[in-house]
């Protein structure tokens, strides 16, 4: 049975400057999860905090919780410093998301 992730990130603040050459790479990651039905929806914070866009989430729909940890370990924001925190958490859809 499928169970829904949340796979939480904070940003360093210099975040949108250092995020350009690694875009590319942290989007490919994003398309390949999304056609392989694992990931549902994806997404940056946008609205900025004291001018800097702090974190983002990442939606998984999946039976194992080790797709989002191998999804966070391969993502080059992660690889090279851009987030600063980041958190699975087990998520209890009540409506929607069917």
């Amino acid at each position: 049975m499928n169970a829904w992730f949340l796979l939480l990130y904070d940003y360093v603040p210099d975040y949108l400057e250092r995020r350009v050459p690694l875009r590319e790479e942290h989007l490919r990651l994003i398309r390949e999860a999304h056609a392989r039905g694992e990931l549902v929806m994806a997404g940056a914070h946008d609205d900025p905090i004291d001018g800097a866009f702090d974190g983002g989430a990442i939606v998984f729909k999946t039976s194992d919780r080790a797709v989002v940890e191998r999804y966070a370990e391969a993502d080059p924001y992660v690889k090279h410093g851009l987030v600063t925190r980041l958190r699975i958490r087990r998520w209890n859809v009540v409506t929607g998301g069917e």
